[in-house]
């Protein structure tokens, strides 16, 4: 799937979806669902910091 197919399923920008991979963006909670509904998960299975890396215990 490219960002612009998943932009048009959760009708935004695919910069909007480039921004969010590559965590330059915060999603609304709107978006949020959207994904989460999308990818038929979570939103903490998209979106939690812990599962993800960040706000770990690391020098960046």
């Amino acid at each position: 799937m490219s960002q612009a197919d998943l932009a048009a399923a959760v009708d935004v920008t695919r910069q909007t979806i480039n921004a969010v991979e590559r965590e330059r963006y915060e999603p609304s909670i709107e978006l949020a669902f959207k994904l989460a509904a999308y990818f038929d998960c979570r939103i903490e299975d998209l979106f939690d910091p812990e599962l993800n890396g960040v706000g770990t215990d690391r020098d960046d």
